[in-house]
């Protein structure tokens, strides 16, 4: 028995999970491992080139911004506190950047990617 067995327990716990966000992914890859990054722009910045992901990428916006548009969406914003989701394989991600020129725009995101690949790899698929 630890020493954290012995300690009284509060009820905390059973309220301290919030979901932000719930998606059925169309598929992943054969083979795919989860990956989380956080991906960091300076203010104003335009991000990547347009890219796709091996498989689906799970974010949330914890600072700043983004300007987001997926193939066949209009572009939105998502600002802090809020999140996304995209499906990966042949969607085409168009925009990410930061659409503030006020503060750094900074998100974690969560990847299921080819195995033997990384976050960079992923992109340029």
């Amino acid at each position: 028995m630890s020493d954290t067995d012995s300690l009284p327990r509060s009820t905390a716990w059973q309220s301290a999970v919030t979901v932000l966000q719930e998606a059925m992914p169309p598929w992943i890859p054969d083979g795919a491992h989860a990956m989380t990054v956080v991906v960091e722009f300076p203010p104003g910045d335009p991000g990547t080139p347009p890219h796709r992901h091996s498989g689906p990428a799970f974010g949330y916006v914890l600072e700043g911004e983004m300007l987001f548009e997926l193939e066949g969406e209009a572009p939105r914003v998502i600002k802090a506190g809020e999140t996304f989701w995209e499906p990966g394989g042949d969607v085409i991600h168009y925009q990410d950047g930061n659409s503030t020129r006020r503060r750094q725009g900074s998100l974690p995101c969560h990847d299921a990617v080819h195995a033997g690949t990384t976050h960079a790899d992923a992109r340029r698929r």
